[in-house]
């Protein structure tokens, strides 16, 4: 009888290892799971980065031919300023010319009323 229950306690025991080892067995394949996920997204991700890198390099190119470009336009803006205030100074001196020259026809129409008002008038005496 006590070989009975020494070889049920032996059962039970190797039964208890055996739940126990396959337990861990599969907690650590769950683990290992987790870290083969993991290394994924890491290469997932590190793929991104640089992908996004090669995006900021190309971005950084872009950058500095807008740059090159901009100062080529600078001179251009600077030349368009410049002949821009040119118009200004052209338009002021074109509104004086053309008011002298209104002043000058104004003139210029009085002369002729008063000459011909002086020449009628002379050919009215002379009759």
């Amino acid at each position: 009888m006590a070989d009975a229950r020494g070889d049920d306690l032996a059962e039970s025991l190797k039964n208890l290892f055996t739940s126990v080892s396959s337990m861990v067995k599969s907690e650590l394949q769950g683990t290992n799971n987790q870290l083969d996920l993991l290394e994924k997204m890491n290469l997932r991700v590190a793929a991104e980065y640089d992908d996004l890198g090669d995006v900021a390099a190309g971005l950084r190119v872009f950058a500095e031919q807008m740059k090159s470009k901009s100062g080529g336009l600078d001179e251009f803006v600077g030349q368009m300023d410049a002949i821009e205030k040119q118009v200004s100074e052209f338009e002021a001196v074109i509104s004086v010319l053309d008011r002298y020259v209104s002043v000058l026809e104004s003139k210029v129409r009085a002369e002729c009323r008063n000459h011909q008002h002086h020449r009628r008038s002379n050919e009215t005496v002379t009759e």
